[in-house]
Formats: structure tokens, sequence, C-alpha cells
């Protein structure tokens, strides 16, 4: 018996009468039911959103914003809201009548803008009182879950679109204030240029101001020490004024007597002079006398020696020549006299009585004078005492003065040397300063230049990319065209395992008259499973013609999609048939728990790695997630390097599916009481 023949029979069996052969049409319709039509019903639910009966209550009263116009955002929100047609918008008087028809279903949600809207949104033109403008949304998830995602999208949109048109607005206001900053900055560095110019000179000023001071201390300096040698002067004044006033006080004391003194000692004078001339005649007259009287000896002591000198020669005692020889000796020593005589000292007496004669002439004569001059002396004498007086209370007067001057130079000396230094530092201040203004004029220059000043078309551009900053360029490398094309891919994988499931209900997986045969027990497996595959085969074929032509799938690769429903179909009808095959009517069961695994860990709906982690095992081993992420490469046009690895794993697991069928044949050639009468039959 071949395997064709095998399932042939199977075949034959099962479209014998009527009734199998709309139970085969019906089997093969199942797939259809379940995939084609929960599809259809799926195919575009968000653009039919405009069916869906939505409350928009608008309470907002306007504001009026910074720059003066009237601002009415929540009126305008509504209009675009109603003009866009997005849901079947309706209007009620007040929020609690809104409220009502969401509680009791008449509405699917409300969608309030409340009182303030519009004045919280121009809020933030005063820093101190800004606040955020609130979309009030009621939903209710018995009327439907997914509406309060859906609604949540709505309402991030016109958040952002009410973000964008304000932010836009406040950004030109913005964009406006920094060309308002750049002209005002280029005012300020040019008064920052005069202030530095103005500094200057007053660096200049204080330069001349400081030399000024200089000069002044210097001068301070000089004054203070010529009024300490003043002051020094006037203290040596005051007390040589004193001695002077004293010594002459004295002095006029003692010279009071001095008139008649110097009359008597004139008339002394003029007794002694004329004494000293008597004596003076009296000496000449005796000075003649004893003159004469001395020639007189001196003539008559030669006369002696010669008459010795005559006897001694007559003697013999001496020679003529020695007698002369002794007269030349004496009149040698004669003249002049070994010592004076008295005549010669009374002619000397009577020159200098003479000179004392003069003398006391000429005393007299001055004495006399003298005497005619005392009296104003005296008188000159008082007046200087009186004066001197005067001179030593005045010096007195002049050292305390000069003291007082002396204290006055210090205080402006001191004074000076401030002076000095405020200068100094305001020489260096107002350098300083120059300096300062001149870097704030430039640095104002500098940051004029960096402050942007936009024109009307900059500010514009602008305005639109500070209130919108980031846009999001969508590359998308695969993308479904729908809703229902995005659940294409699993519910097509659903279907094909549903509608082999749903072939085991009316199909054998092993017939008894294969196992009574003596055929290879891998000919009766193939010879199983070709039913099923041919059956699946027609599921799968029906169903992409539907979804493809019929709903419009339109996918990227439709040749290969097929290929790929084909393999699934293949592979699933192997698993199935084989597991029933093995395990009989618990088979069933296993098959069904096989399929909520992959319900759950295929990734149909949300990513496979988002649910728990032993699914993730489950998502690994079984065939379901690997046809699903075939199908969306295909439908969507993506890379087509994973659909090799799935049709060979699809392969693996029709082999894994004939081998259990295989093992089952093998174990069902052996009957046993279980087998003429199993314990359950589904």
């Amino acid at each position: 018996m071949t395997v064709l023949r095998l399932a042939r029979s199977e075949l034959k069996r099962m479209t014998g009468g009527l009734l199998p052969r709309l139970t085969i049409l019906a089997l093969t319709m199942v797939p259809l039911l379940y995939g084609a039509v929960y599809l259809y019903a799926n195919w575009d639910p968000y653009g039919k959103l405009n069916q869906i009966d939505a409350v928009l209550v608008v309470e907002d009263s306007g504001a009026t914003a910074a720059d003066g116009h009237r601002l009415e955002a929540g009126r305008k929100v509504a209009d675009s809201l109603v003009d866009g047609h997005v849901f079947n918008w309706q209007t009620v008087s007040g929020a609690e009548e809104a409220d009502r028809g969401v509680s009791s279903g008449k509405y699917a949600f409300a969608l309030k803008i409340p009182k303030d809207f519009s004045a919280n949104l121009v809020s933030p033109a005063g820093f101190d009182a800004a606040h955020q403008a609130m979309l009030n949304v009621t939903t209710n998830d018995a009327n439907n879950y997914l509406l309060s995602t859906i609604v949540d999208k709505l309402t991030t949109a016109v958040h952002t679109t009410v973000a964008t048109e304000v932010g836009e607005e406040t950004a030109n206001q913005l964009l406006t204030g920094f060309g308002t900053i750049h002209s005002q900055m280029l005012k300020a560095s040019g008064g920052a240029g005069q202030l530095a110019d103005g500094a200057a000179t007053l660096s200049d000023g204080t330069v001349t101001l400081h030399q000024g001071t200089s000069g002044l201390k210097n001068g301070a300096a000089e004054l203070y020490n010529g009024q300490l040698k003043l002051r020094d002067g006037a203290d040596t004044l005051s007390s040589g004024a004193g001695q002077l006033s004293a010594g002459l006080s004295q002095l006029k004391g003692r010279t009071a007597t001095l008139p008649a003194d110097t009359r008597r000692l004139a008339d002394g004078a003029a007794q002694v002079a004329a004494g000293n001339a008597a004596l003076n005649t009296k000496v000449q007259g005796l000075a003649g006398q004893v003159a004469a009287s001395e020639q007189a000896a001196a003539q008559a002591q030669r006369s002696r020696v010669v008459a010795a000198n005559s006897r001694l020669v007559a003697a013999g005692t001496v020679t003529p020549a020695q007698a002369e020889a002794i007269l030349a000796d004496f009149d040698a020593n004669a003249a002049p006299p070994a010592a004076p005589g008295p005549a010669s000292g009374l002619k000397s007496a009577a020159g200098q009585i003479q000179q004392l004669a003069d003398g006391s002439a000429a005393v007299s004569a001055g004495a006399a004078r003298l005497a005619e001059a005392t009296p104003a002396l005296g008188g000159a004498i008082t007046q200087a005492s009186t004066g001197a007086d005067q001179l030593s209370g005045g010096a007195a007067t002049l050292a305390a003065g000069q003291q007082s001057a002396l204290d006055g130079a210090a205080k402006l000396s001191d004074g000076a040397q401030q002076l000095d230094d405020g200068a100094a530092r305001l020489e260096s201040g107002a350098a300083t300063a120059s300096g300062g203004s001149r870097t704030l004029a430039d640095e104002l220059s500098k940051g004029a230049g960096q402050v942007p000043n936009p024109d009307d078309a900059q500010k514009d551009s602008l305005a639109k990319v500070i209130a919108d900053p980031v846009a999001v360029s969508n590359v998308s490398q695969a993308k479904a065209g729908s809703y229902g094309a995005g659940l294409a891919p699993f519910f097509l994988t659903l279907a094909l395992w549903i509608g082999v499931f749903m072939l085991i209900q009316a199909m054998r997986p092993v017939t008894q008259r294969a196992l009574a045969s003596n055929a290879p027990a891998w000919k009766i497996a193939v010879g199983g499973w070709l039913p099923f595959l041919a059956v699946s085969a027609v599921q799968a074929s029906l169903l992409t013609l539907v979804v493809d032509v019929g709903l419009g799938l339109n996918p990227a690769h439709p040749w290969l999609m097929w290929f790929l429903m084909l393999a699934a179909a293949m592979a699933f009808s192997a698993i199935i048939q084989g597991v029933v095959a093995l395990l009989g009517s618990t088979g069933k069961l296993v098959v069904l728990i096989l399929l909520v695994l992959q319900l759950v860990s295929s990734g149909g709906t949300f990513p496979w790695q988002t649910t728990p982690q032993p699914l993730h095992v489950v998502h690994q081993l079984l065939p379901m997630g690997y046809v699903v992420n075939g199908m969306r490469h295909l439908i969507y046009g993506a890379d087509l390097a994973v659909i090799l690895p799935t049709m060979l794993g699809l392969l693996g697991y029709t082999l894994l599916g004939t081998a259990m069928s295989t093992l089952a044949v093998r174990k069902h050639k052996y009957w046993t009481l279980k087998t003429l009468k199993p314990e359950i039959a589904v």
C-alpha cells in the first residue's frame, strides 16, 4: 500500500456523501470565519471614530494677551475639534450634564475646557502668577476600555497643538525682546564709551590733582619744618628777650650814679693830667743835671786811666802799645756804658711821665666828654630796659602764637598727606574706572553682537522652531497600511492553527485499516497526514485569496506570503496530526493548550519581549511566533533574510510531527483493550 493510496482512501471516505462533503467544506471555511471575518470587522476602526458620540463643553471666557490682542483659545480648540470630525462631537449646557451623559453611556467621553483656559495660557507673561492651562477629560471604561487610550492620544494632540501655537506666540515676543535688548545694549555700549572717555578725562584730572596734592604735601611739610624752626627761634627770642630785660634792669639799677661818677672821674683825670705835667717838668730838669754829672765823671775817670797808663809805662810795667790798647779797651767799654745810668733812667721816666701826662690829658678830655654823655646814656638804658620788657612780652606772645602756627602747620601737613593719599586713591580709582568703562563698552559691544536681532521672517521661523523644537521624522522600513493589516499576521497564523485543529475533529489521524496493513509505519503516518495537509493547504490558499483580494491587504510579497502560509499549514497539520495520533483524545486537549500558549507568547499584538519570562521559552519553542514574524516581513516589505530560517524551521516542525505520527503508528499496531474501548473519546 502506497502513501498516496492511503491518503486517497481517507479523502474518498470523507467525500463519500453529501454531508461529509459539506463538513469538509465547512471545515475549509473555518479559517475564513475566524481570520478574515475578524480582520474585516477591525480593518480600520480609527477611521470610523466619527461615529462615536463625544460631548464638548466650552466654558472659557477668553483673556487679553500681553500685546493687547484678545485670546479665545478655548473656542479655537473647540472649533478645530469639531471641524476635524474625529469624533461626533455634541455640545451641552454644562459640565454636570456632560458627566451624566458619560456615566449613562450616552456619550463615550467628555472634553471640558474650563473658564480660565485662555487666562492661564497668557499667564506666563507675568512671571509671578503663571499657571498651566487645563483640559479636563472624563472617561468611563464601562463604555469601552480602549476609548481611554484613544482619548489620551486625542488630548495629547490637542495639548501639543495648543502648546505649539501659544509657544510660537511667546517665542515671537521673546525674540522681539532680544531685538530690543540688542538695540539697548548698543545704546549702552555707546554710553559706556562716553563714560570711558569721561573716566579717562577724570583720570587725567586726578593725575594733575595728585601732582598738586603731592606739591601741597611737600609744601605743607616744608611749612611745618619752617614753623618748627620759627617756634624754636621764637622760644629762643622769648628766652633771650627775658634775659635782656633782666640784664637791662640790672644795668639800669647799677648805672643810676654813673653821671655823677663820670663827672668826678673827669675832674680827677684833669687833676691827674695837671700833676703829670708838673712832674714831667721837674723830671726833665733833674735829668739834665744828672746827665752833666755823669759826663764829668766819665771824663775824670778817663783821665785817671791815662795817668795810670803813663805811670805803668813809666814803670815799665806795660809798653806804650799795651797802654794804648788798655785805653782803647776803656773807651770801647765806656760807650755805651754796661748799665744805664741815672740820667738815662730819668730821661726814660721823663718820657713815660710825658706819655702819662698826655694820656691823662686825653683821659681827662674823654672823662669830660663821658660825663657830658652819661646822662643821655642813662636815659637810653632806661628806654632800652623798657623796650626789653616790651620785647620780652612780645617774644612770649610770638612764641605762643608760633606754637599755635606750628600746631596748625602740623594739621595742615596731616591734611595734605590725607589729601595726597585720597588723590592717589582717586587717581587709581579713576584709572580703574576708565579701564573698566572701556572694558564695559567693549564687552557691551561684543555682547550686543552676540544677542540675536532677528527680522520678522527670522522671528517667525525661529518662533516655530522654539515652540515646537522637536520634530519626529518617521522612517518606516516596513509599514502596515491599516489597523487590520497590523493584526493580519497574527490572526492569519492563528486562523490556520484553528482550521487544522477543527479538521482533527472530523478526520482520523490514522485509519484503522492502514494500521491493519503490513505497510511500513512511516508510510502509514505520512498517508494519514496528507489529507490534513491537502485540506489545510486549501484553507491557507482560500484565506490568502480572500484577505488579499476581498479585504485589500496588498502584501509586499504576495507569492512568498502564500508559500509561507502553505508552509505554516504543512507544519501545523503535521504537529496537530502527530500529537493527536500519538496521544489520542488527550492530544486534542494538548493541541488546545498549545494554542493558548501560542496566543500569549507569539507576539501577535504586543512584542513577545513584554510577556513574563517563562513565556519567552514558549515563544522560542513553538512555531506560531516564527510564522507571525515571517508574515510581517512578507506583508509589510521588510528584510527577507528571516524567511529562509523560518521555512527551514517549519520544515523541522513538519518532520517532528511526522516523527510523532510514525511513533503513534508503531504504538497503535499493537491493539489493547484500551484500543477497543478507550477510557475517553473526544
